[in-house]
């Protein structure tokens, strides 16, 4: 299916893509309602690094936002201290709509609880245009658990005692998801944290972990090859793999497993609303281009909403995200 689309050229146009911008030059300039918006090219600083998801999602919206308005868009990636870099430097540019930032939650949520000065302030210095929610991911265990369920999971965990399980970084979903099912259920998994989804899987190949938490196309390396077996995902079913249950549905009760986290854009504070709501319109009318069809298929991703649905689902899911956050006990850095 779709979602199992090779992702090596998708990786490679990335590469290639860091140190040349999309330039769209053949398209002719149409009128927006704001007139003078945008009045020259348009910066979309991608927080994280070339080739990765949000990467793609910035240069496919971006090319399709540059057919619309008749600009140049350049994607720039500045990545760093989990989004917070790029994300600064949005936040200090002019409020002019020609700035826009491409990243995901935990930089527009996560960061404010583990670092003390992540160079910005969400609220203050940042305005959300649209977003992404999240795709389900994939709670997946080593074959030699016998895990098949989060039943299955539990009573594994409570005989064994301890629990490796991989998570791409310290306060990331699976992390906070490892500290709601110790806490429901009095287990003592133990988070393993990598720099990453790819080392994690590789750690999972290796045999080294019980079980991990991530993507479902960053985990086609271990389902393919019969290293892992799919036994829970989050909080939203993913429509390769219907028949396996979501968290709420195997019994876990967290709020945190309500939430879906999300990819998306935002523009400095001052942005004049009517700029903000046009770049939200293009992103959504951005959905029905072949191009951003293909990568969103191949992260099996939801399409982007507006302006309002966008930040109604970011206030509705930012105190979950802070309370679990907190919950870890992390300090922050």
């Amino acid at each position: 299916m779709s979602a199992k689309l090779d992702r090596r050229h998708f990786v490679a146009a990335g590469s290639v893509a860091l140190a040349m911008p999309f330039v769209s030059r053949s398209a002719p300039a149409q009128g927006t309602s704001q007139g003078t918006w945008p009045s020259r090219q348009i910066r979309m600083i991608c927080s994280y690094p070339a080739g990765g998801q949000t990467d793609l999602l910035a240069r496919a919206y971006g090319e399709f936002i540059s057919k619309q308005v008749g600009k140049t868009v350049v994607v720039e990636n500045k990545p760093g201290a989990s989004g917070a870099i790029g994300t600064a430097e949005v936040a200090r540019a002019e409020p002019d709509g020609h700035t826009v930032l491409c990243s995901i939650s935990t930089t527009y949520i996560m960061n404010r609880v583990v670092m003390k000065n992540p160079g910005y302030d969400m609220d203050k210095d940042l305005t959300l245009v649209s977003v992404i929610p999240g795709a389900g991911l994939l709670l997946v265990a080593n074959p030699k658990t016998g895990v098949k369920t989060l039943e299955d999971f539990v009573a594994f965990a409570r005989k064994s005692g301890k629990v490796n399980f991989g998570t791409y970084s310290a306060g990331s979903a699976p992390h906070m998801t490892i500290n709601e099912l110790n806490k429901q259920y009095g287990l003592t998994i133990e988070p393993v944290h990598y720099r990453g989804e790819a080392p994690m899987w590789t750690g999972m190949l290796e045999g080294t972990l019980d079980a991990a938490m991530g993507s479902y196309t960053a985990a086609q390396s271990v389902l393919q090859s019969d290293r892992g077996t799919v036994f829970a995902v989050h909080s939203k079913k993913v429509d390769a793999i219907p028949n396996v249950k979501t968290l709420p549905e195997q019994g876990a009760t967290s709020k945190f497993f309500t939430v879906s986290g999300f990819s998306g854009w935002a523009v400095p504070k001052a942005t004049p609303q009517p700029v903000v709501d046009r770049l939200a319109e293009l992103c959504v009318a951005a959905n029905n281009d072949p191009k951003v069809k293909e990568v969103l298929a191949t992260f099996v991703l939801e399409p982007a909403i507006g302006f309002r649905e966008s930040n109604a689902l970011y206030q509705r899911e930012l105190p979950i995200w802070i309370e679990s956050a907190q919950s870890l006990g992390l300090e922050p850095a």
